[in-house]
């Protein structure tokens, strides 16, 4: 699952940066690695996905060294799959139908599966929901079975059954035949629905070790050991960590088949005990190895800081200091020492950030201690720094977790760093740089607006000829934005696109460098040069359709079989400190991990060759975090939403009126569409049109949100900053942003199922919820489908979110606290997200004027979206 943008950030950067001749190479590596199946999926709301399903597929097919191997087209659209279908060559494996949405659209998309001659994973789901006991299981799939070849002549050979693999030895009782039951279903999938194939994902079986790579993969082996003799004919595991069953230790293995068996009542208990003889997690007591406390004051010194230990750091450190005539010579000596090995397994890729970030905690806390020693010897002496590095999110914008942590990781490395913080005006960035004599800026930001904010620190730069290289980074910016928007504007120095922390100390060495900026300088505007002329060529190739064609072309549903719910309740409706609890369980975490650059789809990112045990460690860490701030009540939860009667009142338009229903005009929402040229007559789309129109005669509806989860954030990561703890600190923002987003995922949910009931019966899995398999979207604006940042000036009128929950807007629209989510509720049944992509300068125009705004701030905040 390599070509696969939910699983792999390389690939999902290369595909959104258009570098598809390296994301050739991702597929190429993966057939030499031994891939008998390359899963392709590009369902991320950033992209056109449909369009790069087409390019990537079209491409590949050209590739016989990669398309020897069976595609899997994997997508939660279905329009999507079709678009990969009409691509592949030979015979693909669609992923996955199911009787989700029932019998007659999981045999509608059957038939165009075996129109296109491929083979389908079919899910044990059907409309009650997931399979999770074997009688369900095995009703679902002969039920399915039974239509597919029976009503379709559906070949049996091109059936691959998901059973659904659950975790074993949860605790909960009702969980402890679920390895069974699956087996059990392999055996009567084999005797009763003949030719049909089994597959499933071997890693959930063992789910509830996460952490521990031995007790795992033992349970994997003898759960394929089983299930293998019971007719499993596929799996996706990772066959590289994959024990060999013989070889498993007698007692792990046997503990392991009373678990995967439920041979016996205590079966979890007792391998709760084993595992703890193969694990570096069991307790405490048992666990902790002093035996390095025995060596020299340096080794312990340098142990701890690549371990991220503090627990004997003040009294090493003590030990170093009456060892030496003045205490910066501890500084300078055994702890630099110390770091210098931290900064080479860190670019050696022996270390990660999380790992990283703890050592920073180590350093700080020694040196704190070391402080009072160094102001009362008053000697004035002070470490070399390699160089001053000014780091800023610039004005407009509150985002600052990938800031930190690159100010943490070039700390650590001996630079000296000056982070000026959130919301930082150009002015304030360029003046402390001339005063402060640094050596390089660095910017940051994560909304869009932010972009035009650096690129007006560049051409501030380049009028106060400034002679320093200029870092850029954050997640809306991107290698080819900085080539084409910012690095024409600044011409004295270099300007460098940084694309996460990792790469910050290789980049920052080789500009304070002599000997190495040339070259890598050189190198740099050469590649920026090419990307400028590729951008071009895309732009000259690329072909929008008139404003007025694209309205003409807008999608029109038939509003005469539709019926819109009226939601339970008009007007808005507050929540305050809403349970942190209930919203764990909608914890996304695979971004969590990419946060801290540690790129895999969570789980099975905690057994990953490479970074599992970092991501391991980090998980532990972010679950003890999150178990305390639930407990200690620091972080507090709030939202509102609401609901109003809403009509399409001109073709982009959508008017709200007041609950008291004198339709009486509350406010309009003003909406961009698609004006790129589409193939097979498909509609350009705007959010406009799932709303009904006047002339319908249908009264329709429209939500809005805003949640938060980041109130006292800020001041609980200012406590431990004040500690010298930069983990915790970084770790309660990425916390907050996760959780933030976990609670606009159960409020969506609420409001499908009770506050708007327009799919109260649902019962989606939290995967099912991430891959938004339901029915309704939630779109935000400054995102693709609404890439208008300042529609969320009439949002949070709206929601009078300032007094509801305390969350407010800055001038650039970016939302405080930081760790908040808003957006709007459509529910209509074929409600998509898609982006707008290119728009005409006629667009903004017709916008500008449908807002009563002026052009010229319309045509900044949609420069991005503007051809």
């Amino acid at each position: 699952e390599r070509t696969n943008v939910t699983g792999s950030a390389r690939f999902a950067r290369l595909i959104k940066e258009e570098s598809f001749d390296e994301a050739l190479e991702v597929a190429r590596e993966q057939v030499e690695a031994g891939a008998q199946i390359i899963d392709v999926n590009m369902d991320e709301g950033m992209l056109d996905s449909e369009g790069a399903m087409e390019k990537f597929l079209k491409l590949l097919a050209a590739e016989p060294d990669i398309s020897r191997v069976p595609l899997m087209i994997d997508s939660s659209k279905w329009e999507i799959i079709e678009t990969g279908l009409k691509c592949v060559q030979g015979k693909a494996v669609v992923n996955s139908i199911s009787m989700k949405e029932g019998e007659e659209d999981f045999l509608a998309k059957a038939k165009l599966c075996m129109q296109y001659g491929a083979a389908v994973i079919v899910m044990a789901f059907d409309e009650s929901g997931q399979a999770d006991s074997l009688q369900r299981k095995q009703e679902i799939c002969a039920r399915s079975y039974k239509a597919l070849t029976e009503k379709l002549g559906f070949p049996a050979e091109d059936i691959i059954f998901d059973p659904n693999i659950f975790a074993v030895a949860t605790g909960i009782e009702e969980h402890n035949n679920y390895a069974v039951d699956f087996i059990d279903s392999c055996r009567y999938i084999k005797n009763n629905l003949p030719g049909a194939l089994i597959s499933g994902g071997v890693s959930n079986v063992s789910f509830s070790f996460r952490g521990n790579n031995t007790v795992r993969e033992a349970i994997h082996s003898v759960f394929l050991y089983h299930a293998i003799k019971a007719g499993l004919n596929m799996g996706i595991v990772n066959a590289g960590q994959l024990t060999v069953y013989d070889d498993i230790p007698a007692d792990l293995k046997n503990a392991v088949e009373d678990v995967v068996l439920n041979r016996r009542a205590d079966a979890t208990d007792r391998l709760m005990e084993v595992a703890q003889n193969y694990s570096g997690s069991g307790p405490a007591e048992r666990t902790e190895d002093l035996s390095w406390r025995e060596s020299s004051v340096q080794e312990r010194l340098t142990y701890a800081l690549i371990k991220g230990i503090t627990k004997f750091i003040e009294e090493d450190t003590e030990a170093a200091r009456q060892q030496v005539e003045r205490p910066i010579q501890v500084i300078e000596g055994p702890l630099m020492q110390g770091m210098g090995e931290v900064g080479d397994l860190f670019g050696a890729g022996k270390m990660f950030l999380p790992q990283v970030v703890k050592s920073a905690r180590v350093m700080k806390q020694a040196v704190a201690y070391l402080l009072p020693y160094i102001e009362a010897e008053k000697s004035g002496g002070a470490v070399q720094s390699k160089g001053k590095i000014l780091l800023a999110t610039v004005k407009g914008d509150v985002h600052d977790i990938g800031k930190n942590i690159v100010g943490v990781v070039l700390g650590c490395n001996n630079y000296d760093v000056i982070d000026l913080g959130v919301m930082v005006p150009s002015e304030k960035i360029l003046q402390v740089a001339r005063d402060e004599q640094v050596d390089i800026v660095g910017l940051s930001g994560l909304i869009t607006p932010s972009l035009d904010e650096m690129v007006h620190v560049a051409k501030e730069m380049q009028r106060l000829d400034f002679q320093i290289p200029l870092l850029i980074g954050g997640a809306t910016t991107s290698k080819a934005h900085t080539a084409v928007k910012i690095e024409e504007n600044y011409e004295n120095d270099a300007t460098v696109y940084v694309p996460d922390a990792s790469r910050s100390v290789t980049v920052v060495s080789r500009l304070l460098s002599k000997e190495q900026k040339p070259d890598y300088c050189g190198q740099l505007r050469n590649e920026y040069a090419d990307i400028r002329e590729r951008s071009a060529n895309r732009s000259a190739k690329r072909k929008l359709i008139a404003y007025q064609s694209a309205n003409a072309n807008a999608y029109d549903p038939d509003w005469s079989e539709y019926k819109p719910t009226r939601p339970t309740f008009l007007g808005t409706k507050i929540f305050e400190d809403y349970s942190l609890a209930d919203l764990v369980p909608y914890v996304d975490w695979t971004p969590f991990f990419i946060t801290w650059s540690l790129a895999g789809k969570f789980p099975a990112i905690l057994e990953d060759s490479i970074v599992g045990e970092a991501a391991s460690d980090l998980y532990r860490d972010a679950q003890a975090m999150l178990k305390e701030i639930i407990e200690s009540g620091s972080l507090k939860a709030k939202a509102v939403v609401g609901f109003w009667p809403a009509q399409r009142s001109s073709r982009n338009d959508v008017t709200l009126y007041h609950e008291n229903g004198a339709h009486d005009p509350l406010y309009t929402l003003h909406f961009l569409r698609q004006q790129m040229e589409k193939q097979d007559k498909l509609s350009h789309l705007s959010l406009a049109d799932y709303i009904a129109p006047d002339s319908a005669g249908k009264q329709d509806y429209i939500g809005a949100f805003v949640v938060t989860a980041g109130i006292g954030a800020d001041e609980l990561a200012a406590k431990y900053e004040a500690e010298h703890n930069d983990y915790n600190a970084l770790l309660v923002k990425a916390l907050a942003d996760r959780l933030a987003e976990a609670f606009a995922e159960h409020m969506h949910e609420r409001v499908r199922k009770e506050f708007w009931g327009y799919q109260p019966e649902e019962a989606l899995s939290n995967d099912q919820l991430i891959k938004e398999a339901y029915q309704g979207i939630r779109p935000a604006p400054g995102y693709p489908a609404c890439p208008d940042h300042s529609e969320k000036l009439t949002l949070f009128k709206l929601l009078n979110t300032a007094e509801a929950i305390g969350v407010e807007l800055t001038e650039s629209y970016a939302m405080t606290p930081a760790a908040t989510v808003s957006g709007l509720y459509f529910s209509h049944p074929d409600s998509k997200y898609f982006p707008v992509g290119k728009i005409t300068a006629e667009q903004v125009a017709d916008l500008a004027e449908r807002k009563a705004a002026e052009l010229d701030v319309m045509t900044r905040l949609l420069a991005p979206n503007l051809d």
